[in-house]
């Protein structure tokens, strides 16, 4: 999307976040797995990330609360909800969608709901088609959601994908504003599924692709070429952010924030020093929580936004990549 403004614009009304209580430190890992807390800061960055307790937490249950807390925020109760969207690849169930539920349990109903399928890019997938529905007058008020309850889809006695993973759940409210100015400024969805079996989650042996049948990982657990998703990672995370900065004639100077999927601190590092970046224009968490998938931006976001550092003046950018493989952008103007 770029070119003329719209007759309404889009705001942000508020904002939601949950994690976990429970933390899995890499000092954990090491009493369970050949590794070591420096091993593992040294490749990816995470020094812990929170778990959910199966007893009582899932994603569902860290959905709904992100959810409540950005409309505790935006001063809105569920029943202001059109529609709500969920990026999810960790569902407890495919029906109902989580985003059912959650209306229901927050009382949006009768509001449209259904959950997106998009992994890391999950919420920003949710946050591009919703401006849009907004945008084309089919809703007014859309809660955005991405949750993921990672730790359920992972194999703990297998070092090479488990120290990544975090659970946790971000939100957004975005609703038809007068003001054209006000939004997406710019946007971008994109997909490659000839790259699937670099990030994959099969069920059965029969998912499994000739090039990884001796993949240690059981059935039912997230598998990953990391060398793969690495390169892919470096140069389309480059790429979608150079390109939103430049439709957008952004500049180091310009940008607010840039808030990235939190997937590696060595894939955010090397695409901030290529673009000239300062540190403090983009955003780190991913030491704290790992790598949340669909979690991670709206996460992200909810911190900038509490802290106020979401700023009026610069508009920010939001870029994500993951399983598909799939990747996304969205620049905003708040």
């Amino acid at each position: 999307m770029n070119g003329d403004l719209p007759a309404c614009g889009v705001r942000i009304c508020g904002t939601g976040s949950y994690v976990p209580e429970r933390r899995m430190t890499n000092e954990d890992f090491a009493k369970i797995l050949d590794t070591s807390d420096e091993w593992i800061v040294q490749r990816t960055g995470i020094h812990e990330r929170r778990i959910c307790d199966p007893a009582r937490e899932s994603t569902f249950d860290m959905a709904r609360t992100a959810l409540e807390r950005a409309l505790e925020c935006a001063e809105m109760k569920g029943s202001d909800l059109d529609l709500i969207i969920v990026g999810t690849v960790t569902p407890e169930m495919t029906c109902p969608s989580v985003a059912a539920r959650v209306g229901a349990a927050v009382g949006a109903v009768p509001a449209a709901a259904f959950d997106v399928s998009a992994a890391c890019c999950g919420f920003v997938y949710g946050i591009n088609i919703a401006q849009g529905l907004i945008r084309a007058g089919m809703f007014r008020t859309i809660g955005v959601i991405g949750a993921e309850n990672m730790s359920s889809i992972v194999d703990y006695t297998d070092r090479s994908v488990s120290i990544l993973f975090g659970d946790a759940a971000g939100a957004c409210i975005l609703k038809r504003d007068p003001d054209p100015r006000i939004g997406c400024l710019y946007q971008r969805l994109g997909a490659d599924g000839t790259g699937w079996h670099s990030l994959y989650l099969p069920r059965k042996q029969r998912d499994v692709p000739a090039c990884d049948v001796d993949n240690p990982i059981r059935l039912g657990n997230i598998r990953m070429n990391g060398k793969e998703v690495f390169r892919f990672a470096v140069t389309k995370f480059r790429e979608v952010l150079e390109e939103a900065m430049h439709h957008t004639n952004l500049t180091a100077e310009s940008v607010g924030q840039v808030i990235c999927h939190q997937s590696n601190l060595r894939i955010i590092e090397a695409a901030r020093e290529r673009l000239g970046l300062p540190r403090e224009k983009v955003f780190i968490n991913i030491d704290k929580y790992g790598n949340t998938s669909a979690g991670s931006v709206g996460l992200c976001l909810d911190e900038l936004w509490r802290a106020g550092k979401i700023e009026r003046e610069r508009p920010f950018v939001m870029v994500a990549f993951g399983g598909g493989l799939t990747w996304a952008s969205s620049v905003w103007r708040v």
